[in-house]
């Protein structure tokens, strides 16, 4: 099946570690990664459709609490001719017994963001590779504590940020190591989407339709919007924080050394419901936070970086994106850009199109045909191979722990910034000073990993 038509048909409409610990079994001899996945909703479904296509990959099991996502999958893997996988269920610890099983190498964990720290946690204590959707926790403590499970266990972690691969953020990239930009001053990036249909449907589609949320809908709008409910702050920071750090050499060779965030009032969402169902309940919730979260943070090397959450709004997608250094500019809202004594015109916009074609990173000219159809513009293939690559050559994942936990942390540290009327927040060192000497190793070629 192709991809585009599992995500039309199955998925949406239908509903610094190196060395492994000694005796760790991975990719049974005929190099095949055997994978578990925790969580087979959407987001989960899209990376089954992944891995069903892929030689090296067996889907070992899979778990889920809810029958119709299970089912939804079953059906999926079948029609893919792939043997049935082995089923988890009954209650929140399912997934326990499925990573208590000794012949999966790695897990993908792709449930709601509060299950995600004890999921990993056991995951890395059983000896598995853990790729996880963000966020990786909710507290500062347990940003610390995947660490330091990782670290003991020497099993890797990572957040499958998927934005790291996106096109034109790789080509930038590939344009800021070699210096078009000149020195880096100041980044932005976020997360700035309509998400209004994701937060509420009408409990039959997984998008839109209605104003439900909970047990009466479908998908992360049974669990998503009561973050909004309950908490103000940035509350998906890693779309745009995970290129920046890219850029701005995060954790090699330069940190986040503290933030400030500020939010706007609340009101995007009552205002959504209210216009779709008059005088719904719903629409009369206090709901916390803001509609436009802006955080500031500081790095060591002495640029800014300016990340915002815009999801409450109407508003055409986009991540905002801007790196800006002594010799131009790139902004991704209007594809445009500007490098000083090469442009065609003095204090003038440029279409990007041309600088992408000669920058397009390597990685993306080898297997743009092999992530052609997949999720997110491609991207998907992108996080998920580098994953298994990873765990096929039993090497450090592309993104690894500490780079995961940076760009996660910041929700936690958002909070707390608001809740304490705007305070600066210290930022987590997570490498305890090995930022200082560690090296780039993310996306150095074209080897996919």
């Amino acid at each position: 099946m192709e991809r585009r038509d599992f995500i039309k048909n199955g998925a949406v409409a239908a509903a610094g570690i190196s060395i492994l610990p000694t005796g760790t079994l991975f990719a049974k001899d005929n190099g095949r990664v055997r994978l578990g996945y925790i969580g087979v909703g959407a987001r989960g479904m899209s990376h089954i459709s992944e891995g069903v296509l892929r030689d090296d990959v067996e889907i070992v099991a899979i778990c889920d609490t809810q029958e119709s996502s299970l089912k939804i999958c079953r059906s999926f893997i079948a029609k893919s001719g792939r043997p049935a996988a082995k089923e988890y269920t009954g209650g929140l610890d399912a997934y326990k017994a499925l990573l208590d099983i000794k012949d999966i190498d790695a897990v993908i964990i792709a449930t709601p963001w509060q299950f995600h720290h004890p999921q990993a946690i056991y995951a890395m204590k059983a000896g598995k590779y853990v790729g996880c959707e963000v966020i990786a926790g909710l507290t500062v403590e347990e940003h610390w504590d995947i660490v330091k499970t990782s670290e003991k266990t020497g099993m890797p972690y990572s957040t499958l940020e998927n934005v790291c691969y996106r096109r034109d953020v790789m080509a930038v990239l590939n344009m800021v190591r070699q210096g078009v930009f000149g020195e880096l001053v100041h980044l932005e990036g976020g997360y700035q989407h309509n998400l209004r249909n994701v937060l509420f449907n009408n409990g039959k589609n997984y998008y839109g339709g209605g104003v439900e949320y909970g047990p009466n809908a479908l998908s992360e709008a049974q669990w998503r919007t009561q973050f909004n409910i309950d908490q103000d702050g940035d509350l998906y920071p890693t779309h745009g924080a995970g290129p920046v750090m890219q850029y701005a050499n995060i954790n090699r060779g330069n940190r986040f050394t503290n933030l400030v965030s500020f939010s706007s009032k609340a009101r995007g969402l009552a205002s959504y419901v209210n216009d779709l169902s008059p005088g719904h309940p719903n629409s009369k919730i206090n709901y916390k936070n803001g509609d436009v979260t802006t955080t500031l943070i500081n790095c060591a090397n002495g640029e800014t970086v300016l990340l915002s959450h815009d999801t409450h709004l109407p508003r055409p997608y986009s991540l905002g994106f801007r790196v800006q250094g002594t010799e131009g500019i790139w902004m991704d809202v209007a594809k445009s850009i500007y490098i000083e004594k090469q442009a065609k015109r003095n204090d003038a916009w440029e279409p990007v199109k041309e600088w992408f074609d000669k920058y397009d990173h390597p990685v993306w000219k080898k297997y743009a045909k092999e992530a052609e159809g997949a999720g997110h513009g491609g991207m998907d293939w992108f996080v998920f191979n580098g994953f298994i690559q990873a765990v096929k050559a039993k090497k450090q994942t592309p993104i690894d722990v500490y780079d995961s936990v940076t760009m996660s942390v910041i929700t936690p540290l958002s909070t707390k910034s608001l809740k304490e009327g705007n305070k600066p927040q210290e930022f987590p060192d997570f490498t305890r000073g090995a930022w200082k000497d560690r090296k780039n190793v993310f996306a150095l070629d074209d080897s996919g990993f």
